[in-house]
């Protein structure tokens, strides 16, 4: 009974970690189906996003450490949405008074729900890293990979490259995490395939519900094409890589606090 328990468990962490996710996809769900006074549907997800994202760090949900990082993927997401709609890439077929060059500023909260999962299920889970590659190495690996998605649409699609590099990187490395009490590891690598699987998923959820639309899907819905898996794997990367960085930097500058106090 014991490994049921404990898929049980881990179950209701996941759970916990992915309410903010959780309450985009109810919120697409409902404004679809029923009718909207006075905005137009995507100002009202924004407001229900925004709301939501004030009640979680007022209830301690969410630290303000944590807010601060989900700011940042908001903004990271942002840009690219901006850039990618003007590309053609995908598109936000319907009405919004808050739109910044075609692109609902809701949008942004979308990637800020996967920097949110990644902060809660770290805290809850207490992850550990080990063989984390330098600095040096994260940070350039990471805005390669972020600079990518741009420059595609004039250079060589390098993905397969940097997913290659990602291997090389990360061979070595491993994520400890708890699960009521009881230590588990997983390979790094691994952990990214998997978030950006279940990341696909939600995607195809996601534009079933309205909440983007890509070309091959005007006329009619159609699933989002397996290839994507590896777009959304490699921003689960930068993700975790942000993420993971700004967590080491912060336990750097925690353990330097401890020791100056002890002296």
């Amino acid at each position: 009974m014991r490994p049921i328990k404990q898929l049980i468990h881990f179950g209701w962490v996941q759970v916990i970690s992915c309410l903010f996710p959780g309450v985009i996809f109810l919120s697409l769900a409902m404004t679809k189906i029923l009718p909207l006074p006075l905005l137009p549907r995507y100002d009202w997800l924004l407001i229900i996003f925004l709301l939501m994202q004030w009640w979680m760090v007022h209830t301690g949900l969410e630290t303000r450490d944590e807010l601060k990082v989900i700011t940042v993927f908001h903004l990271i997401g942002l840009a690219l949405e901006i850039f990618k709609t003007h590309m053609g890439s995908w598109s936000y077929p319907e009405e919004g008074y808050f739109k910044l060059f075609g692109v609902p500023l809701y949008s942004g909260f979308m990637y800020a729900s996967v920097a949110s999962y990644l902060c809660q299920a770290w805290r809850r889970m207490k992850v550990e890293l080990v063989k984390w590659p330098p600095f040096m190495v994260i940070v350039p690996l990471a805005a390669a990979i972020y600079l990518n998605f741009f420059t595609h649409h004039y250079w060589m699609d390098i993905r397969w490259w940097l997913s290659g590099l990602v291997i090389i990187v990360f061979w070595k490395s491993w994520v400890i995490y708890e699960v009521n009490g009881t230590f588990y590891r997983m390979p790094l690598a691994l952990s990214f395939v998997l978030i950006g699987f279940f990341i696909w998923i939600a995607e195809n959820i996601a534009t079933f519900l309205g909440a983007w639309e890509y070309p091959n899907q005007t006329d009619a819905w159609n699933l989002v094409h397996l290839g994507k898996v590896s777009s959304w794997l490699l921003l689960v990367i930068v993700s975790f890589l942000i993420v993971a960085t700004l967590k080491q930097v912060k336990k750097k500058n925690s353990t330097k606090i401890k020791n100056l106090n002890v002296n």
